[in-house]
C-alpha cells in the first residue's frame, strides 16, 4: 500500500515549541534537520554548563511536567538562528538561543509556564553530537494519521497532531499499520528510513496543545483499546534526500 506524506514537523526547543514545515532534507543517520537543536537545562541537571553529548529527558524542561509548555508554537529564521515563541498566555518571544541573552530572556519567558515545585530552568544548551531528543538514538519519528483517527474515535474527539510531539505524518495507511513495518524500510520522497522500534507514550499526550490544559486520558485510551501505550514509530534514516508533504511513502 502507497500512501502519502501529509505533515513535517519540527521541535527547535525541546518541548518548548512545534514548528510545521512544508519541506526538509533528510540525512543519513541523523534526526531531522533543526529537530531539538536546544533544550533548556534545569537547576537539578546532571551536568554543568553546556553537555558534551546526549541526556536523558530528566534533565530538562519538559511538557510532561508543565501542561502550558504543549501549547507553545515555535517559528525558525531563514538562516536558524532566531526562534520565535508564542503561547495564548504569554507575550510574543524572539531570541537568539545561541547567546546568553537569549538564554537569560528564554528562563525568565518560561517561570509563570513552569511550576515551582521543580527545580527551576536555568540555561539553554545544545550539543553538536547529538539532538536533545527523548533517546540517545538519532531517530525520526514517523506517525499515522488514521490512527490518531481511530484514538479520536475512541475518545470521541478529533485528535490534534501536536499531542504526540512526532515529525513525519503519513497518511493512507490503514489504522496501526506501522507497527507491521518494525524491521522494513519506508521510502519518503527521495529517502529511505528503517523503522526500528515503537514510541511508548507518556502523560504528556493528556495536555491539549491548544490551551496547555489536561483534556484527555489518551493513555487510558490506548490501553483500553488495544493493550499498549504506543504511539507512532522510530525510524533510522538510511538513504539521505529531499521530502516535501504530498510525497508519496512506500513501505520496501
Amino acid at each position: 500500500m502507497t500512501g502519502r506524506l501529509a505533515h513535517i514537523v519540527r521541535h527547535p526547543i525541546k518541548s518548548i515549541g512545534w514548528e510545521p514545515l512544508p519541506a526538509a532534507t533528510l540525512a543519513a543517520g541523523c534526526v531531522l534537520p533543526g529537530d531539538r537543536r536546544w533544550a533548556v537545562a534545569h537547576d537539578a541537571a546532571a551536568f554543568d554548563g553546556q553537555p558534551d553529548g546526549w541526556h536523558a529527558k530528566r534533565n530538562f524542561v519538559r511538557g510532561v511536567a508543565a501542561p502550558q509548555l504543549m501549547a507553545v508554537r515555535a517559528t525558525t529564521s531563514e538562516n536558524s538562528d532566531t526562534v520565535t515563541l508564542t503561547h495564548p498566555n504569554a507575550p510574543v518571544l524572539d531570541i537568539e538561543p545561541d547567546t546568553e541573552q537569549g538564554s537569560h530572556a528564554l528562563v525568565a519567558w518560561l517561570a509563570p509556564l513552569w511550576p515551582d515545585t521543580r527545580p527551576a530552568a536555568s540555561r539553554i544548551v545544545k550539543t553538536t553530537a547529538q539532538a536533545m531528543t527523548d533517546v540517545p538514538d538519532p531517530f525520526v519519528s514517523i506517525l499515522n494519521l488514521s490512527s490518531l483517527r481511530a484514538l479520536g474515535q475512541r475518545l470521541n474527539q478529533d485528535l490534534s497532531i501536536h499531542r504526540f510531539r512526532g515529525n513525519l505524518w503519513l497518511d493512507g495507511f490503514a489504522p496501526w499499520e506501522e507497527f507491521d513495518w518494525i524491521g522494513r524500510s519506508i521510502r519518503i520522497g527521495d529517502a529511505v528510513l528503517r523503522i526500528d522500534e515503537r514510541i511508548t507514550r507518556c502523560n504528556a499526550t493528556k495536555y491539549n496543545p491548544e490551551t496547555g490544559r489536561e483534556d484527555l486520558d489518551t493513555l487510558g485510551a490506548l490501553e483500553a483499546g488495544y493493550g499498549h501505550r504506543d504511539f507512532g514509530v522510530y525510524a533510522t534514516v538510511v538513504d539521505g534526500g529531499p521530502i516535501r508533504i504530498g510525497d508519496r511513502a512506500e513501505p520496501e
